[in-house]
């Protein structure tokens, strides 16, 4: 939808059927930009909203008009201020959100290096970045490394895989990579 299809008072001036008419028209959040500015999957947070990646697609729509309850759940989901998930009138992040961020992203590096270097100077250097980050945001303390990607799996988790169902929507969320 583009703001073409907006009427004078900023709502769709389209009918739709499953939501009824006078839809919001401006962005109401920015629920997607945050879930992939913190590296998760829709699937990674529909685990842990407890619902399907078809719903996250939903509400990820910028026009999805949630309540405000569901709002913490993604918040406490993406572990993010509710701040950040609300759209600004220009759309900018504000300059302590857009810190936040930069500073949890260089967390998980850290954290990550500090996790997976098998060497001591390197596991060193990463702890006193850590420690220098946490002096900074102390509320930066709970921050997990960034996922490994491509690791191998045990034949144990393989055996846990080959148990669990494959649902029609993380197979949709598979076709749609995202």
């Amino acid at each position: 939808m583009s703001f073409a299809d907006c009427d004078t008072y900023g709502t769709d001036a389209r009918y739709d059927a499953a939501l009824g008419p006078s839809r919001p028209c401006r962005s109401l959040h920015q629920l997607a930009a945050v879930r992939r500015r913190e590296g998760l999957s829709r699937r990674a947070v529909a685990r842990r909203l407890g619902t399907d990646v078809r719903s996250v697609r939903l509400q990820e729509e910028q026009t999805f008009d949630m309540p405000l309850s569901q709002l913490y759940d993604w918040q406490r989901a993406l572990g993010v201020p509710v701040s950040e998930l609300l759209a600004d009138a220009d759309d900018a992040l504000s300059p302590p959100v857009l810190k936040r961020a930069q500073m949890v992203r260089l967390m998980k590096t850290a954290a990550a290096i500090r996790e997976r270097s098998r060497q001591t100077p390197v596991q060193r250097m990463a702890q006193m970045l850590v420690e220098q980050i946490l002096e900074i945001m102390p509320e930066l303390k709970d921050v997990s490394p960034w996922n490994a990607v491509g690791h191998r799996r045990t034949l144990d988790d393989l055996g846990q895989a080959a148990h669990r169902r494959l649902s029609l929507d993380a197979l949709a969320d598979l076709m749609d990579g995202g």
